[in-house]
């Protein structure tokens, strides 16, 4: 049985992920307006200088991405046991998301996480008993049903991404040390301007190097 996200359990590895989330200030890669599943592989940000930036490092950072994309309530109350879920989820679509840049076949334990998040999104409620209510319907905890529904959604959302059209127009962002993806737009395949001017300085700087070596 999965824990109630309603109960506060922090592992080692949850603190760990709870690296710096100030913002960026970048721009979201192209495609991931259209695909929420892709702003979530990218809501991890490998930055130069060796910073790393997790808009779900902490519940209320990924409280607050789940209200910027319309999958929960301001008031939801995510604690880190639904954070660290959102963060496991989005480490397996990251692995089918590198999979398919790379012509590689899909792990099976990202297709098993994939799809057991698409099986949890409710659809009734199930039946219990009780002494005093005797037959009655019960409901998951609210805050469980919020995060099985947004599990489910961008779930569906990176299926739809991998066997769609613009699948073929999937990218990673070539530029040192970037880590997001993103869909192609003609010749562009950087995920942001910044990218791209870091990568054209660091092919300046290397031909320089060649240049001077020579």
């Amino acid at each position: 049985m999965k824990a109630s996200c309603s109960v506060r359990c922090v592992s080692e590895t949850d603190i760990a992920a709870t690296a710096e989330t100030a913002d960026p200030g970048l721009p979201q890669a192209p495609g991931a307006e259209l695909y929420p599943a892709l702003d979530l592989a990218n809501s991890a940000i490998a930055l130069p200088g060796g910073q790393f930036l997790d808009a779900l490092g902490t519940p209320s950072g990924a409280n607050q991405w789940l209200v910027n994309h319309h999958l929960a309530p301001a008031d939801a109350g995510i604690q880190e046991i639904c954070a660290a879920r959102l963060r496991s989820l989005r480490e397996q679509v990251r692995a089918l998301l590198a999979a398919q840049v790379g012509g590689n076949p899909a792990p099976t334990t990202a297709l098993a996480a994939v799809n057991d998040a698409l099986t949890r999104v409710p659809t009734a409620s199930p039946l219990g008993w009780d002494p005093v209510r005797g037959m009655h319907r019960t409901a998951p905890h609210p805050i469980d049903q919020i995060v099985d529904q947004a599990l489910g959604i961008l779930a569906a959302d990176a299926a739809d991404l991998l066997t769609g059209p613009d699948a073929e127009r999937l990218t990673a962002c070539p530029s040192t040390p970037c880590n997001r993806y993103l869909l192609r737009a003609g010749r562009r395949h950087w995920c942001s301007v910044r990218c791209g001017d870091r990568a054209r300085a660091a092919r300046a700087y290397a031909r320089r190097t060649q240049t001077t070596a020579d």
